[in-house]
């Protein structure tokens, strides 16, 4: 399971971001540097224990309306091969030295893992403590076959990131989040996978939704 090593990590993620997060074309606020804070998120381990991955909620109160942005990071010891559009920077950690910090949704680590946790087949591991499922996260498939594998090629359309799998399936990452009222995000019919959230809202209250969908190939 994962382990939290609470250090430094100089830059933090969230000054990273803020340099990051309005060049990508989901970001909704114009009106400058975003203003950030941590509102939530989970991890997952990767099995080989090279990878540090995460899923963050950023919320911003930059722009007239508060909003939260979910960003899928990796942190790795040594350069992606062939990831330099997906670098977010990089960061010194006081445990683990020198940090690569990509945007998972092109890392085929996040990828494959996020991928498995829809399947069944990893579970959700608390943000900030070490050896912690975490609770607030649930996953499932609707579907008793397998899901397709091999997501790959990330492409920004609207408010999502989208994968394809080799035989047309898509897996569709929510960045830009909204909180259901009733806490009871609803599912779109066409979807064969999903997995709902959890974050802080700025009254302190609790919000849910979903962050990712799995859905099959086009007729």
């Amino acid at each position: 399971m994962a382990v939290i090593h609470h250090t430094t990590l100089e830059p933090t993620k969230l000054e990273l971001l803020t340099h990051w997060l309005p060049t990508r074309s989901w970001y909704q606020s114009a009106s400058g540097a975003p203003e950030l804070v941590k509102a939530g998120g989970f991890r997952l381990d990767d099995p080989e224990g090279e990878v540090g991955i995460e899923f963050l909620v950023a919320a911003d109160s930059s722009g007239p309306r508060p909003a939260a942005y979910l960003v899928p990071l990796t942190y790795r010891g040594a350069p992606l091969d062939g990831g330099e559009a997906a670098l977010i920077g990089t960061a010194e950690h006081g445990v683990l030295g020198r940090r690569w910090v990509y945007d998972g949704c092109q890392d085929p680590v996040l990828v494959a893992r996020l991928a498995a946790l829809i399947d069944g087949r990893a579970e959700a591991q608390a943000q900030s403590v070490s050896h912690t499922p975490d609770k607030e996260v649930t996953a499932a498939r609707s579907t008793a076959d397998p899901l397709p594998a091999g997501f790959a090629g990330a492409a920004d359309a609207g408010e999502e990131t989208r994968l394809s799998a080799p035989d047309g399936a898509t897996l569709r990452l929510r960045r830009v989040l909204r909180a259901e009222p009733d806490g009871r995000p609803v599912v779109p019919p066409s979807a064969i996978g999903h997995v709902v959230g959890a974050w802080g809202l700025p009254d302190g209250a609790r919000a849910r939704g979903l962050f990712a969908t799995v859905h099959p190939a086009a007729g």
